[in-house]
């Protein structure tokens, strides 16, 4: 569709100064579509994919309610992730540079709480935060709602789906009546529905309608694999089908520059690319990698852009990227000119929340793979050996080395033991050593897509068993992982509950490391999840007034013997 200019919409002169700046020449549908009824105070809800502009269609319109001689929040964003949070809160400074006095500050958990505390003391005219952490401060009184203008939801249907409901509920009742609500959502379901009912008043709906967008030449899947096993695993794959080229993308330089070192001495032709090398450098090293001198090239995403090599068969996401748009200029490295490819992305913990925001986006289900046992790379290898050794001796060019053949067999060296050493000698020079991973000797422990939200095309992996016994919960203790502690909560799937919710609530309300929990097993009037044992203290003393799907639960070590 075209849009009218950034000067058409309503926009003050101090943002459409720094929209210039910035070097942003016509807005994206949802901005051009949105901006003006935000302008005139409608409230507003936004449906648009992750990636398509969003962020500034509501970030411009909030920054012309704020007062910067006022030092009370007088806009709120509530949004999914720190990482979303931090991500937007650097727009805000982007668009308002020409705003004197402007402050906008990232409130999320894990960060330390004096920091924000400080932080708002100060006085933030904008406030960007997850849910769990903004209700903290409401609670404490170091947030005050009474002066917001403006309340966004960015990612509404996500925040939903990480078990916020109640959370977002609380907030939003807070904030004054004759506030402006904005919302925008990839997709429309009945939370989403629910919340905009409640909090706004006869919104505009705006829809921006998306195509797939993806390379349909590529196959997409995924592998859980924790950090420390991702070079092993990646490794593992490329000993299975050997590539003629291929990406590994990272997140940061250092660990571009960590992954091309293991690569480089597990005896792999590796190289790195990054921003911190000279222009002269990378040139040569795509030089090299084009030539095939180099097979595997570990870059961040200054690579993804303009990289244009048509036989690339295969992207590793080795890091997740944090935005949709990103994963597609990366994958669409591979499967050009007619030919097929293929990208695999490494997931653990919450990167799933990372891996669901890029199915929205391009519309397709990423299908989960599992990860090749050690056995299974020595079979592949023997096979390849098999396959070369075949087609040599089929090609009969190896009359070269006859007088050595027949020397040996003077010796008194039979053909079986000459052609077992030289499948020995080719074994150790074509194989890398492998090493044992935690995966293989326990499954992965089960984030939100594998315990609760599979795929569509894989069944639901609810860890059920056998009903337990009736008796009083202190005959010893269960058996779990070593490590870890389970926990017996007096709630199941009789109350609606389900690996998401225990999930969310966990990791929201005792603010636990990524991707520390374990099994979670559901029953009817009661669940189980297993926790490192170190942190039981915690998540018992911070979930003591918490709820479950809106209501109390008890928490408790469960004494049940498993």
């Amino acid at each position: 569709m075209n849009t009218p200019p950034f000067s058409e919409l309503g926009l003050p002169d101090f943002l459409l100064a720094a929209i210039h700046t910035l070097g942003f020449e016509q807005p994206s549908p949802i901005q051009a579509m949105s901006i003006p009824p935000a302008l005139a105070g409608r409230d507003l809800v936004g449906l648009s994919a992750t990636g398509s502009g969003k962020t500034a269609a509501y970030v411009l319109p909030a920054l012309t309610l704020v007062d910067t001689k006022s030092p009370w929040p007088q806009v709120l964003v509530l949004c999914p992730t720190r990482e979303l949070s931090v991500q937007v809160c650097g727009e805000v400074h982007l668009l308002g540079a020409k705003m004197r006095g402007l402050h906008a500050t990232p409130i999320y958990g894990g960060a330390p709480m004096d920091r924000q505390l400080r932080a708002l003391r100060e006085g933030a005219h904008v406030v960007v935060g997850t849910p769990g952490r903004l209700l903290d401060h409401l609670r404490r009184r170091s947030l005050d709602p009474s002066r917001i203008r403006m309340a966004i939801l960015d990612e509404a249907d996500r925040m939903l789906d990480m078990g916020f409901k109640e959370e977002m509920d609380e907030l939003l009742a807070q904030i004054p009546a004759g506030r402006q609500m904005l919302f925008f959502s990839a997709t429309m379901n009945p939370g989403v529905s629910r919340l905009i009912r409640s909090f706004a008043k006869e919104p505009e709906v705006i829809e921006i309608k998306q195509k797939s967008r993806t390379v349909s030449t590529v196959d997409q899947s995924y592998f859980e694999v924790r950090q420390r096993s991702k070079v092993e695993v990646l490794s593992r794959i490329l000993d299975m089908n050997p590539p003629r080229l291929a990406l590994v993308f990272c997140n940061t330089k250092r660990s571009v520059d960590e992954c091309a070192e293991d690569l480089i001495n597990r005896g792999y032709a590796a190289d790195r690319l990054h921003g911190d090398m000279s222009q002269m450098m990378r040139e040569r090293t795509l030089k090299r990698f084009r030539e095939g001198a180099v097979e595997l090239l570990v870059a961040t995403d200054v690579a993804a852009r303009g990289l244009d090599i048509d036989e690339i068969d295969i992207v590793f996401n080795y890091d997740l990227p944090t935005d949709p748009e990103d994963y597609l200029h990366r994958i669409g490295r591979t499967g050009r000119a007619g030919r097929s490819g293929r990208a695999v992305n490494f997931v653990y913990g919450r990167d799933i929340y990372r891996l669901q925001s890029i199915e929205r986006f391009i519309r397709q289900t990423i299908r989960r793979e599992h990860i090749p046992s050690a056995e299974q790379v020595e079979g592949r290898r023997a096979d390849i050996i098999f396959d070369a050794l075949k087609e040599r001796l089929e090609s009969g060019k190896f009359d070269a080395y006859q007088e050595s053949i027949d020397r040996l067999l003077e010796q008194g060296h039979t053909p079986t033991d000459i052609a077992g050493a030289l499948v020995s000698m080719l074994r150790e020079a074509s194989g890398r050593e492998g090493s044992q991973i935690e995966e293989d000797r326990q499954p992965v422990r089960p984030t939100r897509r594998s315990a609760s939200a599979s795929a569509p095309h894989e069944p639901r992996r609810e860890m059920e068993r056998a009903p337990r016994s009736r008796l009083p919960r202190d005959h010893g203790p269960a058996r779990q992982e070593p490590g870890m502690t389970r926990l017996f909560i007096s709630m199941g799937k009789t109350q609606g509950v389900m690996a998401k919710e225990i999930v969310g609530m966990l990791y929201r309300q005792a603010e636990l490391p990524d991707a520390c929990l374990g099994k979670i097993t559901l029953f009817p009037n009661h669940s189980l999840v297993d926790v490192p044992s170190e942190l039981v203290e915690q998540v018992m003393h911070r979930t003591r007034s918490a709820r479950l799907c809106g209501r109390p639960f008890r928490i408790d070590v469960d004494r049940m013997p498993g």
